[in-house]
């Protein structure tokens, strides 16, 4: 069995040797466009199914390959925060986080030829009240770009997060208890 991850994320790729797991990547790009009346968790499910899937289907009739997909968003109520578009953006995020307790969902899929199995994760993180100049400053740092919620929870972040309920890595981008759980099934049916 060769295991694939239909990742760009460098946080992912970290997290998933962080385990032990030998795997190849497979780079693709595609739309995340939530649906008219996707729930967010059905968003989150639905969007790490398509990588995998693309990626398997990049491999073609692959026998023996798996490939695990990964989505991570941000929830405050029914709003979904994925990547902020802007420096702009990065700070309307921050500002409707601050003070507030947000979801945090991963979802991740692994699939073969012949089947395919996922696990859901949530957190919950509660940001203290942030000051204009802590935003204006973390969103010049440049780490809120190309992050779920224009956060990065392993980085300067970190100090904004008064309490979590979840999983650490799950708020990074791939849940490891869950991601782990899930290949040791997978690999051993």
């Amino acid at each position: 069995m060769t295991l694939y991850l239909a990742s760009q994320s460098p946080r992912r790729r970290q997290l998933l040797e962080q385990i032990g797991q030998s795997f190849d990547v497979l780079t693709l790009d595609l739309p995340e466009v939530r649906a008219p009346g996707e729930t967010p968790d059905a968003y989150v499910c639905r969007v790490a199914g398509d990588k995998a899937r693309a990626g398997l289907q990049m491999l073609g009739d692959k026998r023996g390959a798996v490939v695990l997909g990964a989505d991570t968003e941000v929830v405050l109520g029914n709003d979904v925060f994925g990547k902020p578009a802007d420096a702009a953006d990065a700070s309307a995020m921050l500002r409707r986080l601050s003070g507030r307790t947000h979801r945090v969902l991963s979802a991740v899929w692994c699939v073969s030829i012949d089947r395919e199995e996922f696990a859901l994760n949530e957190s919950a993180v509660t940001f203290d009240e942030l000051s204009d100049a802590q935003i204006a400053n973390y969103v010049a740092s440049g780490e809120p770009m190309g992050r779920a919620g224009a956060y990065a929870i392993q980085g300067r972040a970190g100090a904004f997060v008064k309490h979590l309920s979840g999983s650490y890595t799950g708020v990074m981008g791939l849940p490891l208890y869950e991601t782990a759980q899930l290949l040791r099934r997978f690999i051993q049916r």
